[in-house]
């Protein structure tokens, strides 16, 4: 049973390493956020991301600088159960905790398209649309192909496709793409450049970078 009561919004999940967290992920979940109506969007640091290399710096770096980028902004929240949990962050195990937690909201995990069109590789990828809906960013004016993407996320898209108003009348169980601004900034691009101790302001927030030099990470 899917159906909800009309005043409960959509909250937002989005996840990351955020090894560091930069504009990037910041400016397209605000206007996400804006366009769903969503209450709020919280940002889930990875303990162990299951798909990438371990993270250059801590768990407790990554979520002050987190904390850092966000604290601005009313509609962002920082979330650590992740961290708190140890071990391999599987989103499927996060989004069950917070369906528990959030019994009557529709739940939105955020990701970008490169993401999604290898999604089929996460662990129990299928059982994702059990607790949240899935909302996709694109670039604004982005001529997607479905044919393009692997054909079992043509399938998956095909099926659970929906309009916005599907995904806030509904708990969990919709695709929706939506266009939004995409920055083209790099975790890693940032990470070399302070190994080269090239600037990187206007990446990302300025308590950021306040708080990366006053730790002196990744050099």
């Amino acid at each position: 049973m899917t159906d909800i009561l009309e005043n409960k919004a959509p909250i937002g999940i989005y996840g990351g390493t955020f090894d560091p967290v930069h504009f990037g992920h910041l400016r397209p979940n605000l206007e996400l956020c804006e366009i769903l109506g969503m209450d709020h969007v919280r940002f889930i640091p990875a303990f162990l991301p299951p798909h990438r290399d371990k993270p250059q710096t801590t768990a407790k770096h990554r979520l002050k600088m987190v904390a850092q980028a966000i604290k601005e902004e009313p509609r962002f929240v920082l979330d650590d159960r992740e961290i708190k949990r140890g071990g391999a962050s599987y989103t499927v195990q996060t989004l069950k905790s917070l369906r528990q937690d959030y019994p009557e909201n529709p739940l939105c995990l955020l990701m970008g398209l490169d993401a999604f069109t290898g999604i089929d590789h996460w662990y129990h990828w299928q059982e994702l649309l059990d607790y949240a809906h899935i909302v996709v960013s694109l670039r604004p004016g982005t001529q997607f192909n479905a044919q393009q993407w692997p054909e079992t996320i043509q399938t998956f898209y095909q099926t659970h496709k929906a309009d916005r108003e599907s995904i806030r009348q509904s708990l969990c169980g919709k695709i929706r793409l939506e266009a939004v601004t995409q920055l083209s900034i790099s975790a890693t691009d940032i990470r070399n450049r302070l190994k080269n101790k090239q600037s990187i302001r206007f990446l990302m927030p300025e308590p950021v970078i306040n708080l990366i030099k006053y730790y002196n990470l990744y050099t």
